[in-house]
């Protein structure tokens, strides 16, 4: 169900006029000619302007980051303009308003970003225009009772909760709440849609749930960049170890590098992560830490962290980001990725994704 979070324009309504060839009926053709085309073009812009009043126009709704713009843009359809502020490889925890941004935020009507401390400095631009603009922690509601959030002894609150799809569906109802509540002529619509979506992430839960537990238990260790990975190692048995911690604004010491290069070496992992939005030179200080301790580890790929993919790829959906990080995983650790569940079908033939990783067609 999920398509990219992108920015959607919906163009005014086009209305064609065509104008009529049959003979004038005026005893003065050729003076009455022009009198009966601005005639007619009066009345096709009249009528035009009286069907666009009649519309309700669309709310405008600015997510930070992709994983809410592509939920919101999909519970929307055409009721809404979704933009979203933070694209590919851009890293929230370091993230600065533009001016553009600012432009877009101060015309929108709803505003929906993750809290937990995610947008970092952008927090405090979103406090100033939350007293104006209806303006949503989507993170923190999905989360919902304080044991559910994850936390970090080093940075506290964890605010990765897209992580755990079980988790980010609850965002569905919350976003079809706001929606509902800037678009109400489109709330029946919305609901629908976010009925549809909340199964579709629910069974995607369980599809990861199933991929995860083919990794060979003694390999179940998931090293990465930074410690994004935390509620999917929760929700899915996975020891997770982050080079850095849950926010990237400190660089990692050497001691977290040996420490890191000791628990794969320990545990023989075969391979290691690195992430759309941090530089790999991390991920390769410890593999090289782990070479001279006497284990050689591989890149096993790269993840989607605090970033979707490119718009248009099966990776710029939420659905297709948190596949393609369990497919690059799984194989990597050496499990056996299973066939997307059918709840997940629809989205693999928009997307020309194949249903086993085989290569079965859709």
């Amino acid at each position: 169900m999920f398509s990219p979070a992108i920015t959607y324009r919906k163009g005014a309504h086009n209305q064609t006029w065509a104008p009529s060839l049959a003979p004038s009926r005026s005893s003065h053709p050729i003076a009455a000619r022009p009198f009966l085309l601005a005639l007619l073009a009066w009345t096709a812009l009249a009528s035009t302007a009286s069907w666009a009043s009649a519309q309700e126009p669309p709310a405008r709704v600015v997510a930070t980051v992709g994983m809410i713009g592509d939920v919101a843009a999909e519970l929307a359809a055409g009721c809404a303009e979704v933009a979203t502020l933070m694209g590919p490889g851009i890293d929230p925890h370091l993230y600065q308003a533009t001016s553009g941004d600012v432009r877009d935020l101060g015309r929108a009507d709803l505003i929906l970003y993750a809290g937990l401390t995610l947008e970092g400095q952008l927090g405090e631009v979103l406090a100033r225009f939350a007293e104006r603009t209806p303006t949503l922690a989507v993170a923190e509601a999905a989360a919902g009772p304080a044991d559910r959030i994850r936390t970090s002894s080093a940075y506290g609150v964890d605010p990765h909760v897209w992580m755990d799809a079980s988790l980010w569906a609850g965002t569905v109802p919350v976003i079809a709440d706001a929606l509902a509540t800037v678009a109400p002529a489109c709330e029946s619509g919305v609901r629908a849609r976010a009925t549809e979506a909340e199964a579709e992430l629910l069974a995607l839960h369980a599809w990861v749930a199933e991929a995860v537990a083919t990794i060979p238990e003694e390999r179940r260790v998931l090293v990465t960049a930074h410690d994004a990975f935390a509620y999917y190692g929760h929700a899915y048995g996975i020891q997770v170890a982050g080079i850095q911690g849950v926010s990237t604004e400190a660089e990692p010491s050497i001691a977290d590098i040996r420490a890191t290069a000791r628990t794969i070496a320990d545990a023989g992992v075969p391979a290691v992560f690195i992430e759309t939005t941090i530089n790999p030179r991390t991920i390769q200080a410890v593999l090289d830490a782990a070479a001279d301790l006497g284990h050689v580890a591989t890149l096993g790929g790269s993840l989607y962290s605090d970033a979707m993919g490119e718009p248009g790829t099966p990776e710029g959906s939420y659905v297709g980001m948190l596949r393609a990080n369990t497919v690059a995983i799984v194989t990597a650790l050496g499990g056996a990725v299973p066939p997307l569940p059918d709840a997940l079908r629809p989205w693999a033939e928009r997307y020309g994704v194949p249903m086993d990783v085989a290569g079965d067609t859709p």
